[in-house]
């Protein structure tokens, strides 16, 4: 589930990073006849030519054309699209050699083969945090090792996020934004039922307990709202499974197994039982999505939601009328003290069709870190900050964004954050140490999302249900429906 602010577009609007660059060759040839001896009859010129030989051209890539194909929003984002234009005219005044042609298709797992097969894909196209390693074996990305290392900000890209495309040493795609699921506090309601804020570093006891304090059902309050209905639900869920120790799927024999009919699933899905029949914690009308569960956490009905962070607190802030001081954004609980907070991490990358020539991958690669620790990037990002203190907006920077926090453009972009404190959503900077991002399954994911979300339904709205019962007969229908189906070679 990849759900994001718009605000993360806008960060990415202006400037231009890299030079063009080449390898020197020297093809100067001295002037003389075949028995080394100077000829009578030579020019000054010649002469001139043999004392002094010269460099030939660089082999520079600005001097050659080069067409690529770049990944282009759809039409219903109008506001993306103007962006990207923006940014086409700017990379083209600084490479004039180079033609772009704008593809709008979006990766999708099914149609991918077709696109490699006919030779359809864009020389870069997006992705997702889950598909490094399916693209890798297919042979439908790639290496792009040499242009990484040659890159100069390489050592400022958030390693959290770029590690999901270095496998093996080798890097693959290159980070765009990406989120670890977060649990955000309505504060204001915990302190109106005089329940205390949960340690940062708190766990599944303690969510449960908060849940059931501030939980009214007389009233229509719930203490926290997990998703119950799309593939969201099962996304939610899994977060739970993983800080219980368990896995979706495992490779064995070049095969796909499923493996969250384990004990840590059975763990993950009873303390979904303590929410709902003990604690008596969620909505009354629990077959809730992402945007049912998002809006009750706006409009005050429910304490707590689990999602990415800036998409939540944006509507929150400029759309729910709530304070940055209300609104507080946890890790994910651990199962027990001193167990990891973990949660699912997602992200949106760009990576290079294989297929392409090594003119056209280098030439991608620029295109994609264009905008990459930019100083007219910052300009835009103080404007836009101007014009949301001007609309008496808040601005929410995402959590996890392209470059690490502590690099260099990190400590320039928070400056600028700092210039507009009274508008920028401030996070808890013990946040970071505690979280642990953990990549979607690898395969068929939307499908295993889909299955356990009605596995969810079930256990709301049913009591007494089977949790090892219901996952037994969940992994046989992944098993059998989807992962059989698949050969990992």
């Amino acid at each position: 589930m990849r759900k994001y602010s718009s605000v993360l577009a806008c960060l990415l609007v202006t400037g231009s990073l890299l030079s063009a660059c080449g390898n020197n060759n020297n093809n100067g040839n001295a002037q003389g006849n075949k028995g080394g001896e100077a000829s009578p009859a030579a020019t000054a010129e010649t002469a001139d030519k043999t004392a002094a030989p010269t460099d030939a051209p660089v082999d520079d890539i600005t001097q050659r054309k080069v067409t690529i194909k770049i990944h282009y929003p759809t039409p219903d984002l109008t506001e993306m699209r103007a962006q990207e234009d923006d940014r086409i005219k700017r990379f083209q005044a600084e490479y004039p050699n180079v033609e772009i042609v704008k593809d709008d298709w979006q990766y999708n797992v099914s149609e991918i083969g077709v696109k490699m097969a006919a030779n359809e894909a864009p020389t870069f196209f997006n992705t997702y945090a889950t598909e490094a390693k399916f693209l890798i074996e297919k042979g439908w990305v790639a290496d792009i090792t040499d242009l990484w290392n040659k890159y100069e900000y390489k050592d400022q890209i958030n390693p959290v996020l770029q590690n999901q495309f270095i496998i093996d040493g080798k890097v693959y795609g290159v980070t765009q934004k990406g989120y670890v699921t977060t649990t955000m506090i309505n504060k204001k309601m915990l302190d109106d039922k005089g329940v205390a804020v949960p340690a940062m570093d708190w766990t599944w006891d303690d969510m449960l307990n908060t849940a059931k304090g501030v939980a009214d059902a007389k009233k229509g309050i719930s203490g926290i709202a997990p998703m119950g209905k799309g593939n969201e639900a099962g996304w939610n869920w899994t977060n739970f499974l993983f800080e219980a120790g368990g896995e979706i799927q495992k490779v064995e024999g070049g095969k796909v197994v499923a493996t969250f009919n384990s004990d840590a699933g059975v763990k993950a899905l009873d303390f979904y039982k303590k929410l709902r029949w003990e604690a008596e914690a969620i909505p009354q009308d629990w077959a809730l999505g992402w945007g049912d569960a998002v809006g009750a956490f706006q409009q005050g009905r429910t304490a707590m939601v689990m999602a990415g962070s800036d998409g939540v607190i944006e509507q929150a802030l400029n759309q729910g009328g709530l304070k940055p001081a209300d609104v507080l954004t946890y890790p994910m609980p651990a199962f027990e003290k001193g167990g990891k907070h973990t949660g699912v991490l997602g992200g949106d990358y760009l990576v290079i069709n294989p297929n392409a020539t090594k003119d056209e991958q280098e030439m991608a690669f620029r295109y994609i870190t264009f905008d990459y620790f930019s100083d007219k990037g910052l300009d835009a990002l103080d404007a836009i900050l101007q014009q949301r203190k001007a609309d008496g907006k808040y601005f929410i920077p995402p959590l996890l964004d392209y470059y690490a926090a502590d690099s260099e453009f990190g400590k320039k972009t928070k400056a600028v954050y700092d210039k507009y404190s009274d508008i920028v959503y401030q996070y808890n900077p013990d946040i970071m140490a505690l979280l642990d991002g953990k990549p979607e399954a690898q395969y068929n994911t939307q499908d295993y999302y889909a299955t356990l979300s009605n596995v969810i339904q079930e256990l709301f709205s049913k009591k007494g249900t089977d949790s090892k019962a219901q996952l037994d007969a969940a992994a046989k229908t992944v098993q059998e429906k989807f992962f059989d189906t698949i050969k990992v070679e």
